[in-house]
């Protein structure tokens, strides 16, 4: 049973820096492992954060965090790591991490929620202005 466990989520000021991680369990094969990261405000739309296909280390943010959020490759494959830098108080919101499989990255944004099997419980982020 494939199982993600986030953690990292913490309080803080606008302008640091905080990171995300988010470790799966439970595949068997890896070979076309994508994971992603989407945050979720009451009242507004999840919104897919970033992602990165495992396989070739691709990437994809979002235009509201891109250059600013980042997924470093990690050689495990199974690990996924959200380095978030220069927070601002909009990026308040509850951080899920989501991991399905895909043979590849189409397009320059993030894949959208329905391409995901599994979903982790979440963890909380909130940036004080």
């Amino acid at each position: 049973q494939v199982q993600l466990v986030e953690s990292g989520g913490d309080s803080v000021q606008a302008g640091e820096s905080l990171t995300l991680t988010c470790t799966a369990s439970g595949y068997t094969d890896t070979t076309h492992l994508m994971m992603g990261w989407f945050r979720h405000t009451p009242g507004k739309e999840r919104e897919a954060v970033a992602s990165i296909l495992f396989r070739f280390g691709w990437t994809r943010s979002a235009d509201s965090v891109k250059g600013r959020f980042t997924i470093p490759k990690d050689d495990t494959k199974t690990t996924m790591t959200l380095q978030m830098n220069s927070l601002k108080h909009e990026d308040t919101a509850t951080y899920y991490c989501g991991a399905g499989s895909a043979p590849a990255l189409i397009g320059a944004t993030p894949p959208p929620a329905a391409q995901y099997d599994y979903w982790g419980q979440g963890t909380r982020v909130t940036v004080s202005s």
